[in-house]
């Protein structure tokens, strides 16, 4: 029989479990960067100190990198406090969670284990596997030649190869006076005098060659567009066309739902109006890859969209919470059979979202159980206020009185951290709110929903993580666990075997 302290526990976990999903350490809309940090490194501290089983396999789950290296860090860090088999299931975690996160992020992390004096002989070894299940080592050391020196030094390894040696840890006149059997190597060499070869180099290093030798921009992106991952393509997309560069184009229904919602937002509204056909489109095919064989399984749909004000994010996270609303609309319209979109602001026209007004989600809830879904979702960062409390008192009403049993199910998914509750804003106790960060992660969210209304508790949470982290290790062993497989879902996609860019944060 569960005890109140399993209750607790399982709480805790899930508290955990949103912030390790959504939070950041950066400013939001409500709270600035320094309230998030601390709020974050408390967190850690804690369920590290209490549940460090769990803190560990939260690593299995989708969470974001940033979070995800701070769990790597904090478990390197007190090694001394786990047991064998704790180290043992630790390491398989750090080793496919680290496989998984864009290189530089690895780089940096390693760079802050130096800064902290973390230097034991299991960080040696988590760094020593890593560089060496790296596909390509010339790569690293062009691209990210600061980290890949410091980890070197860092874990005591010998450079792989003499080559790599010279050219990392060579003065500048030893690495540019001598040839390199490497071709990349020898083309970083020659682009400090040769602007042939900066076009053979990775678009992030060519481009401080390009601002060197004077290349003209729309020139200089033009030729080096084969050298672009299909991210870099999306980001330079805009200026590209300005500049003159038609050449940089990507095909945008490949693109990461979540992402390309974000990339349609940051569009002027005449653009959108004006690639209206285009952009639908690409969202459309990005929402089926991403529910695949799901389509059409969820029956009747409602969702309540915020596109508040609130929902611009901030800053650092510019539209991002409308972005995660967009890519959910679209996803949701693919899973359901008969689907009812409700945006806050009346809008009917998703393509022209912006965030503005006020938040009435108690009016669209209403308006969203009123068609009688099987399924009501609600993307919001939890803040009614338009009147405040009314999504609450009509959640609770129907939840207590009008449908007991439980007809409509109803899911709240909330992309923003509240740093001053330690957890994502709720809308009301008896409907089960789970932090997102992509909406690609939609459907194992909803699954994963029934632990936060209270009516499961640790060992049912504790199965759903071993369950997980055994699929998550399996995965990793069934693609040879290497630094560049990727993951299983379509985010990664975008990066054509080369994780570049920051991950969102």
């Amino acid at each position: 029989m569960e005890t109140p302290g399993d209750l607790v526990a399982a709480e805790d976990v899930l508290l955990f479990v949103n912030a390790a999903v959504t939070a950041t350490g950066q400013r939001e809309f409500h709270t600035d960067a320094a309230e998030q940090r601390l709020s974050l490194d408390f967190l850690h501290a804690y369920i590290l100190g209490n549940y460090r089983d769990l803190y560990a396999a939260v690593l299995a789950l989708d969470v974001n990198d940033h979070n995800a290296a701070m769990i790597v860090r904090r478990l390197l860090e007190t090694s001394r406090e786990a047991t064998d088999a704790q180290r043992r299931t630790e390491g398989r975690l750090i080793a496919r969670r680290l496989a998984l996160m864009p290189p530089q992020r690895v780089y940096r992390l390693f760079a802050e284990l130096r800064r902290a004096g973390v230097n034991n002989r299991r960080t040696r070894a988590v760094v020593r596997d890593w560089i060496a299940a790296r596909p390509d080592a010339a790569l690293d050391a062009v691209k990210y030649r600061g980290g890949f020196r410091t980890a070197l030094r860092h874990a005591h390894l010998a450079p792989p190869g003499p080559e790599l040696g010279d050219f990392a840890f060579g003065g500048e006149k030893s690495r540019q006076g001598r040839s390199f059997e490497s071709p990349l190597l020898d083309a970083w060499r020659r682009a400090h005098y040769q602007k042939s070869a900066v076009y053979e180099l990775p678009y992030t290093v060519a481009e401080g060659f390009a601002a060197k030798h004077g290349i003209p921009r729309a020139a200089f992106l033009e030729r080096i567009a084969p050298r672009m991952t299909r991210l870099e393509r999306l980001r330079l997309q805009e200026s590209a066309r300005a500049a003159g560069a038609d050449a940089v184009a990507v095909d945008l229904a490949r693109m990461p739902l979540t992402r390309l919602a974000g990339y349609v937002l940051g569009l002027p509204v005449e653009q959108r109006r004006a690639r209206r056909a285009e952009l639908t489109a690409a969202l459309e095919a990005a929402a089926r890859r991403t529910a695949g064989a799901r389509q059409g399984t969820w029956g009747r749909v409602a969702a309540v969209l915020d596109d508040s004000f609130s929902s611009y994010g901030s800053g650092q996270k510019r539209r991002r919470p409308l972005a995660v609303a967009l890519a959910c609309h679209h996803l949701l319209a693919v899973l359901a059979s008969e689907y009812v979109p409700l945006w806050t602001s009346g809008r009917r026209d998703a393509l022209l979202a912006r965030p503005s007004g006020a938040t009435p989600l108690g009016r669209r809830v209403l308006d969203a159980l009123e068609t009688a879904p099987e399924q009501l979702v609600i993307v919001s960062d939890g803040w009614d206020n338009a009147p405040p409390g009314l999504a609450a008192e009509v959640l609770r009403v129907w939840r207590t009185r009008l449908d007991p049993a439980g007809a409509t199910r109803i899911v709240h998914l909330n992309p923003v951290w509240d740093a001053d509750g330690f957890d994502v804003r709720r809308l009301a106790p008896g409907v089960p709110t789970a932090g997102i960060r992509d909406a690609e992660d939609l459907v194992p969210l909803v699954g994963i929903a029934r632990f936060a209304e209270g009516r499961t508790g640790l060992p049912e949470l504790t199965a759903h993580l071993a369950e997980r982290t055994a699929a998550f290790l399996a995965a990793g062993e069934h693609t040879g666990g290497g630094p560049d497989t990727g993951r299983s879902d379509t985010r990664r996609s975008d990066t054509d075997g080369e994780h570049d860019g920051e991950a969102d944060e």
